[in-house]
């Protein structure tokens, strides 16, 4: 009878995961499925779609553009998720070792807000803000250093400037997700290695990044998906250009989607982005269970 009665109970949990799983059912998994189907047919988004099997992974996969904008996407992937995870590790300590422990929580706290305040703003008004700094006629970084460079619209200097400024977008999240994860470590582990003579360097390496493992492997998961997806920088900045200098798979399927009216084409791109974002999330999950 307790057995049952413990039954019964657990039964009544599954209810309040029903309205998120409907949700997720008609968000993700709906949507993820006709996307797919679309992806085997030729379609122009009007009339009726013609079924083509696998001809458009094919012709994907033999693109020399859509490699061209995964390699790009690598490139967005250390500006958005290893260095924003470096910087903001070495930030947070400061933050919560020194401002916070010298001038008081308040000073830490915001200048923690400054730091997030560009995950705040919204994309299109901080990317037309730093189109118009980048400007090479008017702009406001040319202005102050003296220089003449086209920095958005160059090949050779286009990639390298969106990830600067992705690092901008990026570099306050993990502040905040490390800064709450140094609440909950054990300050007598610092304190007893502070009295052996540590340094701060070797305390923050050996004591501070074990302790807060997890946090670190949530913001690197996190943010390595935002910049498999990036979309709204991309589209605001540089429109993928100059040529295929900044192209990256989500606006590549964009293109195909709105502008080339190559429906089955960009659902390719799209079901092919969405398995690779879900394969690198299982790496990271099966990663981070061996190494807890």
């Amino acid at each position: 009878m307790a057995t049952e009665s413990k039954r019964g109970r657990g039964g009544g949990y599954y209810l309040y995961l029903l309205p998120s799983a409907v949700l997720f059912t008609a968000v993700i998994v709906v949507p993820f499925l006709m996307n797919l189907g679309t992806s085997f047919t030729r379609w122009s988004g009007v009339g009726t779609a013609r079924w083509v099997g696998l001809e458009n992974y094919a012709r994907l996969f033999a693109d020399e553009r859509f490699w061209t904008s995964f390699r790009n996407n690598v490139a967005l992937i250390v500006a958005m998720a290893i260095i924003p995870t470096v910087l903001g590790l070495v930030l947070a300590a400061a933050l919560f070792d020194h401002i916070g422990k010298r001038f008081g929580s308040r000073t830490a706290s915001a200048l923690r807000a400054a730091y997030y305040l560009p995950q705040v703003l919204p994309v299109a008004v901080a990317g037309v803000v730093w189109g118009w700094m980048l400007h090479p006629s008017y702009g406001a970084i040319n202005k102050i250093f003296g220089l003449e460079a086209d920095w958005l619209g160059d090949p050779d200097l286009a990639l390298a400037t969106v990830m600067t400024v992705m690092v901008w977008f990026q570099l306050g999240y993990p502040v905040v997700i490390f800064m709450a994860g140094l609440q909950r470590a054990d300050p007598a582990l610092h304190e007893a290695a502070e009295i052996d003579g540590a340094s701060w360097w070797r305390r923050f390496w050996h004591i501070t990044i074990p302790q807060i493992r997890p946090e670190i492997f949530v913001v690197l998961l996190t943010c390595t998906i935002a910049a498999l997806k990036v979309f709204g920088p991309i589209f605001v900045l540089t429109r993928g250009g100059p040529g295929n200098a900044t192209m990256v798979p989500s606006y590549f399927s964009y293109l195909n989607f709105f502008q080339k009216a190559n429906v089955g084409y960009g659902s390719a791109i799209a079901t092919v982005l969405a398995i690779i974002i879900v394969a690198v999330t299982c790496l990271f999950l099966l990663f981070q269970e061996r190494e807890a």
